[in-house]
């Protein structure tokens, strides 16, 4: 009987695998969530969905299977297998104030509200708008969509507008997981994190059979061990643009640096303006006064580190391919020989690019740093960092 939900996760973009729907099965064979319907939602997002990005699209799908409602017509509602009235008699206990259960308790009771709902569906033989009595939408009935009751039933609604319906099917929490929605820092937080759980991939964590072997025989009792899990000992340096072009891109820019600090503990940071030249510094206040040798920072950190450029790579050619091309002081080095250094030096090299991809074909200077950096640039995304994670981690 669910085969439509498997098809509709399907055809919502879910890449939801046969296996998981057996397990899926198996569970409410089990009676893991038997007559609980937040239990039933939690326990087939925990088995369908195997990554954040989906949780949108899960929810989509889980009200195009469960929640269709506007759809349904009353000889159907009759028709249908009657609803444990627990389900109904919690979900009436989770979203209605004290007063407003003293409202429904006035006006007859819970048994009354669903004992009138059935007479309504008997009655009515087609779709009503507004008014106080039958089932239909902008009225004050406790039955139907997009009118007012504070005792209501709400019927092929999407939203609720006032918080004070029995049933909200359609809270969907995890809309801006989506990998093609606009950025925030949890959003960020959640593609960094992608790098450590790739670092850690392959730790182990088995019975450590030697270990449990030996201890068991000197103790005298058993005695289990466990390898322990290798700790996450990534190192990550980030080069940031800074000024001109990169003004427009400063809050996009502050929310990836903040994901970046929380989520990796051996974090350096520097700066430096439209390309990499022999001096960077970290307060863009003193940027003129106190600027550290770049090559002071290439010979600190050792070539394990994880590098990442953040900058829209948009600048004059000449600023990447010629001595005295930086329109800020004289470089006596190509800002293009600085990046293939680096390159040298550091294995996992990557560049994040604000700007969408669509454009990148439009702009020399974006082309010449992509081709430096080994055609390693992405999007600054949700999916271009989960690439950028993906190309670090190798």
């Amino acid at each position: 009987m669910f085969l439509p939900f498997f098809d509709a996760l399907r055809r919502g973009g879910v890449p939801v695998s046969l296996r998981e729907y057996l397990s899926f099965l198996e569970g409410l064979a089990a009676g893991l969530c038997t007559y609980d319907i937040d239990g039933f939602y939690y326990f087939a997002r925990a088995a369908m969905v195997k990554d954040e990005r989906f949780l949108d699209r899960f929810d989509r799908a889980f009200s195009e299977a469960f929640s269709g409602l506007e759809a349904i017509t009353p000889d159907d509602v009759l028709n249908a297998v009657d609803l444990p009235e627990e389900w109904l008699r919690k979900q009436l206990e989770k979203h209605l104030t004290d007063e407003e259960k003293e409202q429904i308790e006035a006006l007859g009771g819970f048994d009354n509200l669903m004992e009138t709902l059935k007479k309504r569906l008997e009655e009515q033989k087609g779709r009503h708008q507004g008014g106080s009595k039958w089932i239909g939408t902008g009225g004050t009935s406790p039955f139907g969509a997009y009118g007012y009751n504070p005792e209501g039933v709400r019927i092929g609604q999407k939203e609720s507008r006032h918080q004070r319906a029995v049933k909200v099917w359609d809270k969907r929490e995890y809309k801006n997981l989506d990998d093609q929605v606009e950025l925030g820092t949890r959003n960020i937080k959640v593609a960094l994190r992608r790098l450590r759980r790739f670092a850690r991939e392959g730790a182990p964590t088995e019975l450590d059979l030697d270990g449990t072997i030996k201890s068991t025989a000197h103790q005298g009792y058993l005695d289990i061990k466990m390898v322990p899990e290798r700790r996450n000992k990534i190192n990550v340096l980030i080069f940031f643009d800074v000024g001109g072009s990169m003004d427009s891109h400063i809050k996009l820019c502050e929310e990836l640096f903040s994901a970046a600090r929380t989520e990796f503990k051996n974090l350096e940071y520097f700066y430096f303006h439209n390309c990499l030249y022999e001096g960077v510094w970290k307060d863009n206040r003193r940027r003129h006064t106190e600027k550290m040798n770049t090559w002071d920072v290439l010979h600190k950190y050792p070539s394990d580190y994880k590098v990442i450029f953040v900058g829209d790579a948009t600048m004059s050619p000449y600023e990447i391919t010629y001595a005295g091309g930086s329109v800020e002081h004289w470089n006596e080095e190509p800002g293009g020989i600085w990046l293939e250094r680096v390159n040298q030096i550091y294995e996992s090299c990557v560049w994040i690019n604000p700007i969408p991809e669509r454009h990148w074909e439009y702009t020399p200077s974006l082309q010449i740093i992509k081709q430096i950096m080994g055609e390693r640039m992405y999007p600054l995304t949700l999916e271009g960092l989960d690439h950028a994670m993906r190309e670090l981690s190798r």
